[in-house]
């Protein structure tokens, strides 16, 4: 009997480290100890390992088998270093070539009958073997595709722990061993899109719309039920131009750890996510007592969070939003560690005027008392909806609209949505941005982005008199900028600036 040692990685959040596995099997009384901060999946290995070797003829001594997880100081969460442990105390037990697989990593979870099970979060998994310099990655077959989406390594499938360990010694020998056929591709899942046709009147929010959507900015939409708030918001995806592949490989990770990467394609459109008003801080937010998973806000990540009926959402998850709106990451602290997940995402919320939702127009079915309809919306203002740039109210759908057939399709839209980023990117790059949202206020009133007094002499105004705060002075600029992008103009001048103001303050809830 011998050192047995090989690889795997373990995450914490996005980020991996590549875990160092060795086993050792001494005389004794039989036991499998796993040390080095395993969770509950992980110290279950023991009992599926020895089942799947007897029942691949590869029988695990009966003897004292102690597993180490190195660095130990790391939590290992997971059944993934199923595979990784079993090769590990195949090597001890002289099963197993040692110098073939000690700069391998395994990743793999084993059934009982030897079978190797696909796992979750392989691509962030592959991801943090390459950066850390290992180029050969051994995987349940069915994960292949996922974790060949990495550029740089080398990945091998099996269906089995008795293949894995035949292609070791096959290796070891210097013979060619054949590799198994994959399993037959899964169409990638591409949810239906509405389109900015479907949308019956609403100009001035179609025109919000297009403007959110070049700009890269929050919106929050106040109007009766029936007005169309929640369609608008399913029509911004069709707006966004394809993630580009830095940002897309971000998306497709935090996807791949939650299970909902199909077929091994990467996400190459904005996601859209709309929980329920009613889901939990830790659904939105993320975390969990194990593993700490990314919650709704990372599944957005570089697409659209919509919350609609957003007053009777829990105030914990309201208030939980705004570090990351400002960040653009969420950070979860556990006792041992942190776990740090994107969410750059843009935020679209929406809301009837009132409890009852007919407190619109002259309010005259309204049933609701004023206390009532200023606490309503009132769960949203403050420092929440002072980062939501667009605030608008849409108002109810009248008959003549239905008649109005001027309104353009989506395609038509994002054409013009693509220019506009187009010119903020080659205006902001050197600045390190690509977004008028993400531009801070002191850059946009420092000399190089400065607007004359002239331009700016309506928010001036505003902001002398109290009606803006200084962040919703700088987020009107962005809106303005915005705005001059998407008609080609070098910069905004003072229509766009009242343009601006108007989309800003016209809610009435936040300045």
């Amino acid at each position: 009997m011998a050192l047995g040692r090989t690889r795997s990685v373990t995450l914490v959040g996005l980020s991996g480290a590549v875990v160092d596995i060795e086993a050792d099997i001494v005389q004794g009384l039989p036991a499998f100890v796993i040390g080095g901060l395993p969770d509950t999946a992980c110290r279950q290995s023991g009992d599926r390992i020895k089942a799947a070797g007897g029942n691949s003829d590869l029988e695990i001594p009966n003897r004292r088998i102690t597993v180490n997880l190195s660095p130990a100081s790391l939590p290992k969460s997971g059944s993934h270093f199923d595979l990784g442990i079993a090769i590990a105390v195949l090597v001890a037990a002289g099963k197993v070539p040692a110098a073939v697989v000690d700069e391998i990593v395994h990743l793999g979870e084993l059934g009982l009958d030897g079978s190797l099970r696909p796992v979750t979060g392989v691509l962030p998994l592959v991801l943090s073997a390459r950066d850390a310099g290992y180029t050969k990655v051994v995987v349940p077959l069915d994960n292949v595709r996922e974790a060949a989406l990495v550029t740089g390594v080398q990945v091998v499938g099996a269906s089995t722990l008795a293949r894995v360990v035949a292609r070791h010694r096959a290796a070891h020998k210097g013979e060619a061993c054949e590799d198994e056929a994959l399993p037959g591709e899964v169409a990638e899942l591409v949810p239906r899109r509405r389109d900015l046709r479907e949308v019956v009147g609403q100009s001035e929010a179609r025109s919000a719309l297009e403007v959110a959507a070049a700009g890269g900015h929050h919106l929050f939409l106040v109007g009766p039920p029936g007005a169309g708030k929640t369609m608008l918001a399913e029509c911004l995806p069709g707006l966004l131009p394809d993630l580009p592949d830095d940002v897309a490989l971000e998306v497709s990770a935090v996807h791949s750890i939650l299970g909902l990467l199909a077929g091994g394609h990467l996400v190459r459109r904005p996601p859209f996510v709309a929980p329920h008003h009613g889901a939990s801080p830790a659904a939105v937010i993320g975390g969990g007592s194990g593993m700490v998973r990314p919650g709704l806000i990372s599944q957005a990540h570089a697409g659209v969070l919509f919350i609609d009926e957003a007053p009777e959402a829990q105030t914990a998850v309201l208030q939980s939003l705004r570090q990351p709106l400002e960040s653009g990451e969420v950070v979860i602290a556990r006792q041992r560690s942190s776990a740090r997940f994107p969410a750059r995402f843009q935020l679209v919320l929406a809301a009837n005027p009132c409890p009852c939702g007919k407190g619109h127009g002259k309010g005259m079915d309204c049933s609701c008392s004023p206390k009532a309809r200023r606490d309503y919306l009132g769960k949203l203002a403050g420092p929440l909806l002072d980062r939501v740039d667009l605030q608008l109210r849409v108002a109810a759908v009248t008959r003549p609209a239905f008649t109005d057939t001027a309104g353009e399709d989506s395609a038509t839209v994002a054409a013009r949505v693509a220019l506009a980023r187009g010119a903020q990117r080659d205006r902001l790059a050197p600045l390190g941005w690509h977004l008028n949202a993400h531009v801070p206020g002191p850059v946009l009133r420092d000399r190089a982005m400065r607007l004359p007094r002239s331009t700016t002499a309506d928010i001036d105004r505003a902001l002398d008199r109290g009606m803006l705060t200084l962040r919703g002075y700088d987020r009107v600029l962005r809106i303005a900028w915005t705005a001059a992008d998407l008609r080609g103009a070098a910069s905004p001048d003072r229509d766009d600036v009242g343009l601006a103001l108007g989309l800003r303050t016209q809610a009435g809830l936040a300045a």
